[in-house]
């Protein structure tokens, strides 16, 4: 019986504007992060690296063939360091001129 492994990727995400990003562009994403009972916003913006749709096992006591699926972008900052940003239905995207 072969298994998936439980990080695998694919080429189309499900929003439309990350897939309409190319390595090079600039852009601004806007995310909600919450620990705990608080909550605040933050904006990260860079150049766009890759983008991907990765099959992950993050949720416990999940059946085999449930699948979950993350979309990420891969960032390079003003600094030159690399950040990867998990968009999620709270975040939105901007492209940046």
């Amino acid at each position: 019986m072969r298994t998936e492994p439980t990080t695998s990727t694919t080429e189309i995400t499900t929003r439309e504007a990350v897939n309409e990003l190319k390595p090079g562009d600039r852009v601004e994403v806007t995310h909600n992060v919450k620990v705990g009972m608080r909550t605040w916003t933050t904006t990260t913006a860079g150049e766009v690296v890759s983008f991907e749709r990765r099959r992950h096992g993050l949720h416990f006591n999940r059946n085999v063939d449930d699948k979950a699926f993350s979309d990420l972008i891969v960032l390079k900052l003003a600094d030159g360091s690399l950040t990867t940003v998990t968009m999620d239905e709270y975040s939105s995207l901007r492209k940046l001129g």
